[in-house]
């Protein structure tokens, strides 16, 4: 049994920590981490909002904002399916909403001479944080049903004015993430012995026999610098720039449970160094031949797996106009350098190493938004971004069915009093269709694009609020 067992180990392991890298690339990016950026579509680099989210959108201009503590989150409601090409059968994602939360504090303090003033902050926030999640019957399901990244960032972020005119800052990024996946695995194509697979003895390909759950958490931390400059009353630019870092997995285990087939061998099978003896008669539980793998010491236990991903470093340049009173239009271009992470090496306690390939391309996005005081108290927004993809078609997959994206922002903010705000919006999401797999390569093979047997649809609704405090 040891052949058959020690490959679908290491697939398992595998897919489960690329798969969670890969999600990270573009469509688990959340960026909506405030509810007045949101309903500009997140251009936010040059013109900052009054809750404190700059820690995020930029940390420079948070000598820009009141002194404030805020409080919001967002809901994400994805939807999403894949269609066969040869059954014409659809599977739909599982109807879930997911929420993520963002807290923020700011203080500043005036100066004198060149440095007019100073501010420090820090915030917590969830840039990464979606979950694919398919039924467990879904066709994908030997390569993943449920991908999880959950990035909750602490940023202490500390800022300079110069001039009245020129912003810079600072903040280091402590990154606590979490990475999950579950996967089937297909009994019919592992070997039973040597040059015989459980197919040949006639069990059906898509036959479960196991569930790999997948968890590990990390500590990791990079920094977050940004700055901005009020070119005139009327102009304003900015740029950020978040650095690239490596998280490195040490602590991952992997869970396999049994999952009962039922089925017997329908034959005798002779022992290979003696064919004249029977080595497992006819009507044997195939259950019982598998068992003593998932018993502590054998190859599909529990166990411990290591691997380390490399986050990509982002850079965002941005400009805030306001061409007639009370309306400022916003416009962000944001680059991504995603070929960082084209492979991932992964070490087992007791299998073989493997490296597997990403071959991620770099993205750009694109975003515009605008605001309007209504009046004091009431301010109105909207916006649209657009970005292309990171994954190449050949990578395209259940774990992360992630394309280039158009998106939509409506928004509002209103006073509550002389020092609560409340800013909420809501986005809509449409994804372009990609063609993918739902089939993993066979082993020691890289993916390609023949593999592709099907399309993935998706888009999302998400609703964000924040509620703040200035003090």
């Amino acid at each position: 049994m040891q052949p058959f067992s020690t490959r679908v180990a290491t697939g398992i392991l595998a897919a489960v920590l690329v798969g969670s890298g890969a999600a990270a690339a573009q469509g688990f990016g959340v960026y909506e981490q405030g509810g007045c950026a949101m309903g500009r579509a997140g251009a936010g680099v040059a013109s900052p909002c009054a809750d404190g989210s700059s820690i995020f959108f930029n940390p420079a201009n948070i000598v820009s904002t009141p002194d404030v503590v805020s409080l919001g989150g967002t809901l994400i409601l994805p939807r999403g399916a894949f269609t066969n090409d040869a059954t014409g059968i659809r599977g739909s994602l599982l109807d879930k909403t997911y929420p993520v939360p963002n807290v923020y504090i700011t203080k500043s303090h005036a100066l004198t001479g060149s440095i007019n003033r100073l501010a420090v902050g820090a915030g917590l926030f969830a840039p990464y944080g979606l979950t694919t999640d398919w039924p467990a019957t879904f066709e994908g399901r030997f390569i993943g049903y449920k991908s999880v990244i959950r990035g909750l960032y602490l940023q202490p972020t500390a800022a300079i004015q110069l001039f009245h005119r020129v912003n810079a800052g600072i903040g280091l990024d402590i990154d606590f993430a979490k990475v999950q996946l579950r996967r089937r695995i297909d009994l019919s194509g592992q070997l039973v012995a040597p040059g015989l697979t459980f197919a040949q003895l006639g069990v059906a390909a898509g036959t479960d026999f196991a569930d790999a759950d997948l968890e590990a958490t990390s500590t990791s931390w990079g920094f977050h610098v940004g700055a901005s400059v009020k070119v005139n009353d009327w102009i304003d630019i900015g740029a950020r720039y978040l650095s690239r870092h490596t998280v490195e997995f040490n602590g991952g285990t992997a869970r396999i449970a049994q999952v009962p087939t039922g089925l017997v061998v329908p034959v005798d099978l002779p022992n290979p160094a003696n064919p004249a003896q029977i080595a497992i008669p006819a009507g044997t539980p195939i259950d019982q031949l598998l068992a003593p793998e998932f018993a502590s010491g054998g190859v599909l236990a529990t166990q411990p797996a290591t691997t380390s991903l490399r986050f990509p470093d982002q850079f965002v340049f941005g400009a805030a106009v306001r061409p007639v009173h009370r309306l400022t239009l916003l416009g962000d271009v944001q680059y991504t350098h995603w070929k960082l992470f084209q492979e991932v090496a992964i070490i087992f306690a007791k299998l073989p190493a493997v490296v597997l390939r990403q071959d991620n391309e770099d993205t750009w996005g694109f975003r515009l938004g605008g605001e309007y005081d209504l009046d004091p108290r009431l301010t109105l927004r909207a916006g649209y971004y657009t970005h292309d993809g990171a994954e190449p078609p050949q990578a395209v997959t259940p774990n992360l069915p992630e394309g280039g994206r158009h998106s939509f922002t409506v928004g509002l903010g209103s006073r509550v009093g002389r020092d609560f705000r409340i800013d909420a919006a809501y986005q809509y999401i449409d994804q372009v269709d990609r063609r993918g797999r739902t089939v993993a390569p066979a082993p020691g093979t890289l993916p390609t694009v023949a593999l592709n047997n099907g399309l993935y649809t998706f888009h999302a609704h998400l609703v964000g609020a924040t509620v703040s405090y200035a003090f």
